[in-house]
C-alpha cells in the first residue's frame, strides 16, 4: 500500500471545518438571529400618535428693539379626501414617487438599499422610500436624518401598510407633504400654484405638484433659477413618462401637454403692508444661512431682526407722503403702473434699518426693495470713479483720473481705446464741452463716464462693483455701457454698495436678522463688515464727487440740515428712477419702477408727474423726507474724507462754467450705440487739456429763470474751483450750506 496523499489529507481537515453544511448551517443561524431581532424591533417599536406637527408653534419675529412685528407658523393644509383628487393626480404622485406602491409591502428594501450605498460612497444623499415610508415620517414622526428614525420608520410603514388601505396611505401622504410656498396637503398646493381646488386640477399639474415634492424651495417656478427650472421640468417629463410605462396615460395625451407654468405666490394672512416683505426678506436671509425653507416653515422660531420700528416707521410716511399721497391708483391706469422700493442701511453695523417693498404684501407680491430686474442706471457712476481712483487709472492722454481731471462732455462723443463702439448721447443731447469730473457727476453727464469706464476698463470697474457688493447678473457684461448702470440691482444692492463707499471701502453687507432662535439651536446674523475692498481715498473721492451732486447738482431734492452724498439715476426709456445718497450715519437707496398689471416693465413717464419721472425729483424727495425723519431732523456730523484729483477744501462747484444755473433734470441714461469716427484723430476726441490752476468764476445770474419742470436750487458758494491733480491732503472735510 502506498503512503496516504498528505496534500488530500490536509484539504480534508480544511473540509470538516468548513464544510458546505457548516457554512449553510451558520448561515441559517446567522439569518434565524436577525429575523429575530427584526422580529423583536418589530414588537417593540409601536406605531406613535401624530406628531408634533398637529401642534405647531408660531415663528416670532420682532423688531430690533424686542417688540413683535410678526407671528407666522399656522400650517396652510386643508385635508381631503382621495375621493376629491382626480384619479390621474393621484397616479401622478404613484409615479413621481414609488411605482410599486400598490404591490409593496410598505418598504422598499432594495430601494433602502441602494440609497444608504449611495450616500456611504459620496454619491450624494438619495431617495429610497417609499410613499408608506414618506407618510409615516411625515405623520408619525420627524425629519431627522439618523439610522434610528430610518429603522422605526421602515418598521411603522409595515405595520401601517398592514392595518390601512393604500387608499388610505395615499391620501395621507397628499394631505401631509410639503409643497413650498407655506402650503401643506394637495388641497393648499392646489390653491397656492394654480388657484384652483385639488379637484380641478389636470393631469399636468397635478404632475408638477408631485415633482415639487422633491425640492419645493428649488422646484417654484416663479422663483427658481435657471437650473432650478430646468430640473424641475425634467422631473415633470419623467412623472408622465411613468404614467404612460404604467399603463396611467395614453402616449398621446402625453404628447399633447405642456408644462403649467404656475401663478406667482401670494402671501398667507397677516402679511399686510411691509410686514410680508420683512418676513419674507428674512426667511430667504436665513436660508441663504443653511436654514432649510422646511425648517422654518415647522415653525418655533424667535427671530430677531435689525429692522428699527421708528425708521421703519419713518420711511413708510415719507413714502405716503412724496409719493402715494399724490397717486390715484384705482382712478388712473398710468399712475397705478409706479412701484417704490427702498433699503436703508447702517453703514457702521451693516444692519437692515428700515425696508420699504410696495404698496403691500398681500396687493403686490414682488418686493420692490430685494428685486433685481430694474436697471439701476446713474447711480452706477461713482462706483466707475471709485474704480479708477482705487485703479489709479488714467486717461487716454495719461494724466491720473480725481475730481480736477477734465473730460470732453460732447453729446454722442464716440469713446476712444474701446473695441467696442460706443457713443452716449447726453440728456436732451447737450453737449458740455470741456468739464471736470466733478461736474460731469453733478450733471450725470454720460459722455464723460462712458470714457471713464474705457480708461479704467470695465473689466476693472465691474470688478469694484462685484467687491462693493453688487451682483453678477446676465446683464453685466464687460462693456462701455455699462458705465450708465445697464445691469439689474436691487434697492438692497445699492445701499450695500453706498454702504461701503460711506464706510471708506471697508465691506459692508445689508444685514435683516439678527438672531434666530430655535430650541437649541441659535443662527447669527451675517457678519456685515468685513475687509477694506477698495482704497479709503477711492471710497472717499466717489463721496467727495456726490456730495456736490446734492449740493449743487442734480441731487439738490435730497438736501436738508445735515451732511449728505448721493447719485440720482434714471433707466432707459425711464422704466425706472433711483436716488441712493448717505449721510455720515445713514445709507438708504430709493427705486421707482414702472410695472403695469401684468408685471411688465414700462415707462414712468407721466406718471407721478408730467415728463421724466427721473430720479432727482421723487426718489431724492422721498430720500429726503425720509432721512430728516429718521435723523430728527438733522445731525451735525460730517464725512472725514481722503480724496484724490485736486479738490481742495470746499472745491464742491466745477469751475469751468461761468455761471451755474439750476440742474433741471436728471440724464436720460439711455446708452446708445455709435461707431468712433474714423477721421477723428485720437488727441482731439480723448480729453481736453487741463485749464489754469485759478480760473475766474463769475456768480450764477439771480434773474435766470429756472425751466418749467424743476425748482431753483441754491446758488453755489464762493470757493476755490478743484485743479486738474494732485492731492488736496487728507482728512479734509466739506459741511454743505444749511
Amino acid at each position: 500500500m502506498g503512503r496516504p496523499d498528505k496534500g488530500k489529507a490536509k484539504k480534508s481537515g480544511i473540509r470538516r471545518l468548513f464544510g458546505w453544511k457548516k457554512l449553510l448551517g451558520t448561515f441559517i443561524v446567522f439569518c434565524l438571529l436577525g429575523m429575530g431581532a427584526l422580529y423583536v424591533v418589530y414588537l417593540l417599536v409601536p406605531v406613535p400618535s401624530a406628531n408634533a406637527e398637529a401642534t405647531m408653534q408660531s415663528n416670532i419675529y420682532k423688531y430690533s428693539n424686542g417688540k413683535i412685528l410678526a407671528r407666522t407658523g399656522k400650517i396652510n393644509r386643508e385635508i381631503v379626501g382621495l375621493d376629491k383628487i382626480p384619479l390621474p393626480v393621484q397616479k401622478a404622485f404613484v409615479a413621481a414617487e414609488n411605482k410599486t406602491f400598490y404591490k409593496d409591502n410598505g418598504v422598499d428594501i432594495k430601494g433602502t438599499t441602494r440609497a444608504a450605498w449611495n450616500t456611504v460612497t459620496g454619491k450624494g444623499k438619495q431617495g429610497g422610500s417609499t410613499i408608506t415610508q414618506q407618510y409615516v415620517k411625515n405623520y408619525f414622526l420627524s425629519q431627522d436624518q439618523t439610522a434610528t428614525r430610518k429603522l422605526k420608520e421602515m418598521v411603522i410603514a409595515i405595520k401601517v401598510d398592514q392595518k390601512m388601505s393604500k387608499s388610505d396611505i395615499l391620501a395621507g401622504y397628499m394631505n401631509t407633504s410639503y409643497y413650498g410656498r407655506s402650503a401643506y396637503g394637495i388641497q393648499a398646493a392646489a390653491r397656492s400654484y394654480y388657484g384652483v381646488d385639488a379637484g380641478k386640477l389636470t393631469t399636468a399639474q397635478g404632475a408638477y405638484l408631485a415633482s415639487l415634492l422633491q425640492a419645493p424651495n428649488q422646484y417654484d417656478w416663479t422663483s427658481a433659477s435657471v437650473t432650478g427650472r430646468k430640473l424641475v421640468e425634467e422631473r415633470w417629463n419623467y412623472v408622465l413618462d411613468n404614467m404612460v410605462g404604467e399603463g396611467w396615460l395614453s402616449a398621446s395625451e402625453r404628447a399633447g401637454m405642456k408644462f403649467p407654468v404656475p401663478q406667482k405666490p401670494k402671501p398667507a394672512p397677516g402679511m399686510e403692508g411691509q410686514t410680508g416683505y420683512i418676513v419674507e426678506a428674512a426667511n430667504q436671509e436665513l436660508m441663504r444661512q443653511g436654514v432649510s425653507e422646511e425648517d422654518i416653515k415647522a415653525g418655533g422660531w424667535t427671530i430677531t431682526l435689525n429692522i428699527d420700528e421708528k425708521k421703519q416707521k419713518d420711511l413708510v410716511k415719507a413714502v405716503d407722503k412724496q409719493l402715494e399721497d399724490k397717486l390715484d391708483r384705482k382712478g388712473d391706469e398710468k399712475q397705478a403702473t409706479v412701484q417704490a422700493g427702498a433699503t436703508s442701511v447702517d453703514p457702521k453695523t451693516g444692519a437692515v434699518v428700515a425696508l420699504y417693498g410696495g404698496i403691500g404684501a398681500t396687493e403686490h407680491w414682488m418686493s420692490n426693495a430685494t428685486r433685481r430686474d430694474y436697471q439701476p442706471a446713474s447711480t452706477f457712476k461713482p462706483i466707475v470713479l471709485a474704480s479708477a481712483v482705487d485703479n489709479h487709472a488714467v486717461t487716454q492722454d495719461g494724466r491720473e483720473i480725481g475730481l480736477g481731471t477734465v473730460y470732453d462732455g460732447t453729446s454722442k462723443r464716440p469713446v476712444v481705446g474701446s473695441p467696442i463702439a460706443f457713443a452716449p448721447e447726453n440728456e436732451d443731447n447737450e453737449s458740455y464741452g470741456p468739464v471736470t469730473v466733478q461736474k460731469a457727476t453733478n450733471s450725470s453727464i454720460n459722455s464723460v463716464y462712458a470714457q471713464m469706464i474705457v480708461d479704467v476698463t470695465p473689466a476693472k470697474a465691474k470688478k469694484t462693483a462685484l467687491d462693493l457688493g453688487m451682483k453678477d447678473g446676465a446683464g453685466f457684461p464687460e462693456t462701455p455701457a455699462i458705465s450708465l448702470g445697464t445691469m439689474g440691482a436691487s434697492t438692497m444692492d445699492m445701499a450695500g454698495a453706498y454702504a461701503t463707499l460711506d464706510n471708506h471701502g471697508k465691506k459692508v453687507t445689508p444685514t435683516l436678522v439678527k438672531t434666530a432662535e430655535h430650541k437649541e439651536r441659535t443662527v447669527k446674523g451675517t457678519q456685515a463688515i468685513g475687509e477694506q475692498v477698495i482704497t479709503r481715498e477711492a471710497a472717499d473721492t466717489a463721496t467727495r464727487a456726490m456730495m456736490g451732486v446734492v449740493q449743487s447738482g442734480s441731487g439738490t431734492r435730497a438736501a436738508g440740515d445735515y451732511e449728505a452724498a448721493g447719485k440720482t439715476g434714471t433707466s432707459e426709456n425711464n422704466r425706472s428712477a433711483w436716488f441712493v445718497g448717505y449721510t455720515p450715519e445713514l445709507v438708504t437707496a430709493v427705486g421707482l419702477f414702472g410695472e403695469d398689471a401684468k408685471g411688465n416693465q414700462v415707462t414712468l413717464t407721466n406718471t407721478i408727474n408730467p415728463g421724466r419721472a427721473n430720479g432727482g425729483r421723487t426718489p431724492a424727495q422721498i430720500w429726503g423726507d425720509y432721512t430728516e425723519r429718521a435723523l430728527n431732523g438733522g445731525s451735525d456730523a460730517t464725512f472725514d474724507l481722503q480724496t484724490a484729483g485736486g479738490d481742495p477744501d470746499g472745491a464742491l462747484p466745477d469751475p469751468t462754467s461761468t455761471t451755474e444755473a439750476p440742474e433741471t433734470q436728471e440724464p436720460t441714461d439711455e446708452p446708445t450705440t455709435a461707431s468712433p469716427d474714423p477721421t477723428a484723430p485720437p488727441t482731439t476726441t480723448a480729453t481736453t487739456p487741463p485749464p489754469t490752476r485759478d480760473p475766474v468764476t463769475t456768480p450764477p445770474d439771480p434773474t435766470q429763470e429756472p425751466t418749467a419742470t424743476e425748482e431753483p436750487t441754491a446758488p453755489p458758494t464762493s470757493i476755490q474751483p478743484p485743479d486738474a491733480g494732485g492731492d488736496p491732503g487728507a482728512n479734509s472735510t466739506v459741511r454743505p450750506p444749511r
